[in-house]
């Protein structure tokens, strides 16, 4: 979804790496030597990166399409 500011097992920053990371791989470059090039050296970081999916987009698009809620109908969830 959204790559965390930092990892969740070591606390290292790692989301000032994402975009250069995404860019790369996209221009079909190694994983591997991408990540040593950002000099991210511990693998629960470079775990972090690797497999996260980058769903924002995806997701924004049903914000985009949901009404805008009427002041008459209640905010209590439907069961």
């Amino acid at each position: 979804m959204i790559l965390p500011i930092r990892c969740i097992s070591c606390g290292e920053l790692i989301a000032d790496k994402w975009e250069k990371f995404k860019d790369e791989l996209a221009l079909g470059k190694d994983p591997k030597k991408i990540l040593d090039n950002l000099k991210v050296k511990k693998y629960c970081c470079r775990c972090m990166i690797i497999t996260n999916v980058d769903l924002i987009d995806d997701i924004a698009i049903f914000k985009k399409k949901l009404l805008p809620r009427n002041e008459t109908q209640s905010s209590a969830p439907v069961v």
